[in-house]
């Protein structure tokens, strides 16, 4: 659910400029040799994940939706362009009646990717898609980074809950989109309301050092903030001294605090000193909550400490290390010939090295092995196999330039849930690794 769902007024701004020019100076070139309106065929996807990955997660694809829904030339748009002379009249023109009239087909949100995988297929004519590139590239590769980090940290946390706190760490919408894709990827709450205001994501959030700091004493800022929110709030123990501060906040709040937490130092010696003076003052259902520049691997390590809870800031924000999956936007397909209906020529760049692609509208399936689990990404041309004919992964997102495919958010993060338990193990070991499907083409 988002906040259009909820009956609130959002302002929806045009997503149009939110591309580079040369794709606007391309369409120009197009409409004056008359290549513009063939039939073409774009697909995302990346040709290898971030080294030591073993999975890829989709997200943003809602986002993407919302992008093209919104990407309108309007007079103040085609204004800047006029004044700059970055295009001829003609194609300004054009671009005031832009509306993308194609097809956009992709792997879900929340589903899995590996190399190659075709995760978005836009169709259209060239002019209407060759636009949409780096704003679907942009959400993507971001949102996909997030989520991928998110996810690890979900394995590494096994039950327990995550809290998304990095919005103080990125820029004010990219830590928006980060919250989303942070819950895509498994995590349950955000602290950013923005977030929680715009996608009806859970909220949660207490107090810092500076309200404790604010106060003569410890005991009056925790005896102020349990006074406000009850004794079930979350009280911040590591200001001065953590035994001196959980012994004051248990009697402030009693035996029914809901929770301490630990911002700072050795986190698996302090929970476990911690947990222990919690239970010999009677505190025994207090939780423990940790922060303090958590990763997947610092929260592994923690797996036998006596936590409840994480909280994750700036290595969830920033992708754990890998801030983009480096998804590229590639012409695989066009019309042989400007007449409608001409049939479709596969291309694809030929150049040395690793950038090469592979051409043609290409469909994927996930082959499973006898025991239903995962063995091979498959990605092909032309028909189908008939064994893999019901584990096709692309879906429709856009009909005729009418968004089809748009679903609550809580829907994308029960798939990759499911998705990733249809992995071999070996996917959710945090060690570096290869990709955990090889990737088959057909």
């Amino acid at each position: 659910m988002n906040v259009a769902d909820l009956g609130l007024p959002v302002a929806v701004p045009s997503t149009a400029l939110f591309t580079d020019q040369y794709e606007l100076t391309m369409l120009q070139a197009a409409l004056r040799s008359g290549t513009a309106e063939r039939r073409s065929v774009f697909e995302v996807f990346t040709r290898r994940l971030p080294e030591g990955r073993r999975y890829g997660v989709v997200a943003g694809t809602g986002r993407v939706l919302d992008a093209v829904e919104n990407f309108r030339f309007d007079a103040t748009i085609l204004g800047f362009l006029r004044e700059r002379g970055i295009l001829d009249e003609p194609t300004l023109e054009w671009l005031g009646d832009y509306r993308f009239t194609g097809d956009i087909w992709g792997y879900p949100e929340g589903e899995v990717y590996f190399p190659g995988s075709p995760v978005m297929r836009i169709e259209g004519t060239f002019a209407e898609a060759v636009v949409l590139e780096t704003v679907i590239l942009s959400i993507l590769n971001h949102d996909s980074a997030v989520a991928a980090a998110a996810s690890r940290m979900a394995v590494a946390a096994g039950d327990r809950p995550l809290m998304e706190m990095g919005a103080r760490r990125t820029h004010e919408l990219a830590a928006v989109a980060a919250a989303r894709s942070a819950y895509v990827g498994g995590f349950h709450t955000t602290s950013d309301l923005a977030a929680g205001f715009r996608y009806n994501i859970p909220t949660v959030g207490t107090s810092a050092h500076a309200f404790t700091l604010l106060h003569d004493s410890e005991r009056d800022a925790f005896t102020a903030q349990v006074d406000t929110l009850g004794s079930g709030t979350t009280l911040l123990v590591d200001t001065f001294d953590v035994a001196e501060a959980v012994r004051t906040a248990v009697e402030v709040a009693g035996p029914g605090l809901g929770a301490v937490r630990i911002d700072s130092g050795d986190l698996l010696l302090i929970a476990h000193r911690v947990r222990q003076q919690l239970d010999e003052l009677g505190a025994r259902q207090t939780k423990i909550v940790v922060t303090s520049d958590l990763d997947e691997y610092a929260i592994a390590s923690l797996a036998a400490a006596p936590v409840d809870a994480y909280g994750v800031g700036t290595q969830l924000v920033t992708g754990s290390g890998h801030p983009t999956c480096s998804m590229v936007y590639k012409l695989v397909a066009r019309a042989d010939g400007d007449e409608p209906g001409a049939p479709l020529r596969p291309v694809a760049k030929k150049s040395m090295g690793a950038k090469s692609s592979v051409g043609g509208r290409k469909w994927a399936a996930r082959r499973l092995d006898a025991d239903g689990v995962a063995e091979a990404e498959v990605v092909g041309t032309g028909p189908v196999p008939a064994e893999l004919a019901d584990r096709q992964l692309l879906v429709p997102l856009v009909r005729a330039g009418e968004v089809v495919g748009r679903e609550p958010l809580d829907a994308a993060r029960d798939r990759h849930i499911t998705a990733r338990a249809g992995l071999p193990l070996s996917a959710t070991q945090l060690s570096r690794g290869e990709a955990v499907l090889p990737t088959e083409y057909r």
